[in-house]
């Protein structure tokens, strides 16, 4: 199976990244396998130690779960947890093994079929990936649908959108290359200088070709030309998705723990919930930095993020949900 892992290369320069899933220590392959087996095969189906054992395990050990199992049973494990699962829980339960190359590649998929297109999805997953994770998911989708996905962005998006994930798409951003504050203040001038029929070409090319640490000092700069930040230029300047999607790279670039908080917290927020966002968003920030995630959210919002997802989930998806964010199931 591929996998790229949770590398985020050199893509972001932000130290410290604090996960709540973790490559557990005491890891016995065989073990987890013969378990999992008993838990799916006993009279009613073992939920708590489904639960104990995968949302406890890191991806990598996950997938090894998947082969063992497979060479102690001659059974596919995934297709077994699909048939004792249901619901929501079957659904973040597979996810949380699927590779992440072939996870985003089917939401990608996911946002552009049928008749609409769920551009936040798109913005989220492409405004925030390295070069190496789009180049894997890239192929992950070749190889799922047949379709390359730098076509299928094409099809489904127009306008300066569609040019600001295409070139994400084809992974034009330099990310070796060295903060350099000389650059940065001529990129900022050239953005604070640009006029209606110029401005998108130059927005483009900074946001879309500067390494992250150089977009750091690019945005400094432009703070202090324009007496303003880079955000409330954006606002002013631009409109509907493109505004999104240039507003996520600042928000990955300046504070990724705080971009997705935010993120988590729009899954909730209103009526309903957001459910496929909800686990995507908890599945793969989980070995990356959902601690820091976290801590920003209770901040943003006064509320704890393991208080909202009990208001807003149920059963043991929401149970999952929580062990995922490293809390107790209530």
């Amino acid at each position: 199976m591929s996998m790229y892992g949770t590398c985020r290369c050199k893509k972001t320069f932000h130290p410290g990244n604090a996960p709540t899933v973790f490559p557990s220590r005491f890891f016995l392959v065989r073990e987890d396998a013969e378990d999992l087996y008993q838990a799916l095969h006993a009279d009613t189906t073992d939920v708590a130690t489904i639960i104990n054992i995968l949302a406890k395990r890191s991806l990598a050990q996950r997938l090894e779960i998947v082969n063992e199992y497979r060479t102690l049973h001659d059974a596919d494990l995934i297709e077994d947890l699909r048939s004792k699962l249901s619901g929501d829980f079957e659904s973040l339960i597979v996810a949380m093994m699927t590779p992440l190359d072939q996870y985003y590649a089917s939401e990608l998929n996911y946002a552009m079929v049928g008749a609409g297109t769920d551009e936040n999805d798109l913005t989220e997953i492409l405004c925030t990936l390295s070069n190496a994770e789009i180049l894997a998911v890239r192929r992950s989708y070749h190889q799922q649908y047949a379709v390359k996905l730098e076509d299928a962005v094409i099809d489904d998006t127009s306008d300066e959108y569609r040019d600001l994930l295409l070139s994400l798409c084809r992974t034009e951003r330099d990310e070796y290359q060295h903060p350099d504050q000389e650059a940065a203040l001529t990129d900022a001038n050239s953005m604070y200088n640009a006029t209606s029929d110029t401005r998108w070409n130059v927005y483009h090319d900074v946001f879309c070709h500067r390494s992250y640490a150089q977009l750091q000092l690019v945005f400094n700069e432009y703070q202090n030309v324009a007496g303003k930040s880079i955000d409330d230029a954006i606002d002013d300047f631009f409109s509907g998705d493109v505004k999104t999607g240039l507003l996520a790279i600042v928000g990955d670039v300046k504070n990724p723990a705080k971009f997705f908080a935010e993120q988590l917290h729009a899954t909730m927020a209103g009526l309903g919930t957001s459910d496929r966002d909800l686990m995507r968003l908890v599945v793969t920030r989980s070995e990356i930095d959902m601690a820091d995630i976290k801590k920003e959210y209770e901040t943003l919002y006064t509320a704890t993020l393991a208080t909202d997802i009990v208001e807003d989930t149920s059963g043991d998806y929401q149970k999952c949900l929580l062990v995922l964010i490293g809390e107790e199931p209530q």
